[in-house]
């Protein structure tokens, strides 16, 4: 299953809401070095019930909008 997700990196917490054009995550990291897509990953991995290894960002990493991939 593919997702389109909207990031907002350094923010004052974690949290997902649902749009009507996919998914809206704000995050606590900085868009420094990985540290926030690593970040993506293992709030969607919480969220979604499954492994790290299953979430893969297939477009966008360099980029706010992205789109996931759930295995």
């Amino acid at each position: 299953m593919k997702i389109n997700i909207k990031v907002i990196a350094n923010s004052s917490k974690n949290s997902i809401e649902n749009t009507i054009n996919g998914i809206k995550i704000h995050l606590k990291e900085k868009a420094v070095k990985g540290k926030a897509n690593k970040a993506l990953v293992e709030i969607l991995a919480e969220h979604f019930g499954k492994k790290k290894s299953e979430i893969k960002i297939v477009s966008g990493l360099m980029s706010r909008d992205k789109i996931i991939e759930v295995s």
